[in-house]
């Protein structure tokens, strides 16, 4: 929001309404059964186990809204928020959810082949997340407009040559339909 430490990406949020599209699709799956985990970026205050290797650490690590565990700026945002019944995984370190974490062996362990990855940031996060998805075996599902970054021209070229080469591309509307038409089954 407006009190992001990277504007530029709040507004690419913005932008395509990546924050109702989540909450639709978090709805829609939590409805149907679909376990929901939430892959969280956090650096403690005094920054122990955070990477300083990349000038986007080194940024997060100056910012006067720094990502503290239980702080409003870690947290997931209202509208989409976590259920009991959800998995939110943490992270303080690393630019993708597995790197360094129980992702894989936690969906490994209830036999999931698809990740449908939405959130921030098209920049960064999402294309490591689908190449360590792929590379770990995995389908990876990208809803267009429930991810972001900035700018948009850039976006749209990551999509065309980065992840629609390695995982399905799609939008809200359409998985919603797909999901919809698998229940009525």
């Amino acid at each position: 929001g407006e009190k992001s430490a990277l504007p530029d990406l709040a507004a690419g949020v913005a932008r395509v309404g990546m924050i109702r599209h989540v909450a639709e699709l978090v709805a829609a799956a939590r409805a149907a059964g679909v376990r929901i985990v939430h892959c969280t970026a956090e650096r403690r205050r005094d920054g122990f186990g955070a990477n300083r290797n990349a000038r986007l650490f080194q940024y997060m690590a100056r910012t006067d809204r720094p990502l503290l565990p239980g702080s409003e700026a870690a947290a997931l945002v209202p509208e989409i928020g976590a259920q009991p019944e959800d998995l939110v995984l943490a992270r303080l370190h690393g630019l993708s959810p597995f790197q360094g974490t129980e992702l894989d062996w936690l969906l490994r362990n209830e036999g999931v082949a698809t990740i449908v990855g939405v959130g921030v940031s098209v920049n960064v996060a999402i294309p490591n997340f689908a190449f360590d998805a792929v590379n770990s075996g995995y389908q990876m599902v990208v809803p267009r407009d429930a991810v972001a970054g900035f700018p948009a021209e850039y976006v749209e070229s990551v999509f065309e040559h980065t992840l629609g080469a390695i995982a399905t591309l799609t939008t809200t509307r359409a998985l919603l339909d797909v999901w919809k038409a698998a229940r009525s089954r």
